[in-house]
């Protein structure tokens, strides 16, 4: 048997991490790796404590938002749950361990929120598996102030809500 690399590994934690996610509109994952370590991974459910949505339904707002081709239409978002990124973050957090140079993999792209909050604790990298359908202004984001990313599969956005 080959070996896996250490991106094809870590990879498919995220994949495992990912069956443990609680909103069937985003079952996404994360993993906090320095030094080919994992420090923290997080997946998307509620804050602890909180019904999720697979038992109480979704909580949903409306918003409007630019698509692809420019058109604005009405999305409606679960905001629920958290983030599998603030999750891998807030697990960190609450165990001391400190990310930043970090790299986050991620099973799609993350949002503007969850981007700022990568830049603010020092994620250095970010390796994503899919494209979000709205990571225009992260893209910019990472750019403006330095984060290297990358997307394993580009022709494939992912769209979660």
């Amino acid at each position: 048997m080959e070996r896996q690399t250490w991106q094809q590994y870590f990879i498919e934690i995220l994949h495992s991490a990912q069956k443990r996610a609680t909103c069937d509109r985003g079952r996404a994952a994360a993993l906090l790796v320095k030094n080919n370590h994992i420090l923290s991974t997080g997946y998307v459910g509620s804050p602890a404590g909180v019904p999720h949505c697979d038992e109480v339904g979704h909580e949903f707002i409306d918003s409007y938002e630019k698509n692809r081709e420019g058109k604005i239409e009405l999305r409606q978002h679960c905001v629920r749950t958290v983030h599998a990124e603030q999750n891998a973050i807030s697990q960190a957090a609450k165990f001391g361990i400190s990310v930043e140079g970090a790299t986050m993999y991620t099973t799609m792209f993350p949002c503007y929120t969850c981007a700022k909050m990568l830049v603010n604790v020092g994620i250095r990298k970010v390796v994503t598996e899919y494209d979000y359908q709205s990571s225009e202004q992260s893209k910019a984001l990472f750019d403006l102030v330095g984060i290297e990313y990358s997307i394993l599969q580009p022709s494939d956005s992912v769209q979660y809500s």
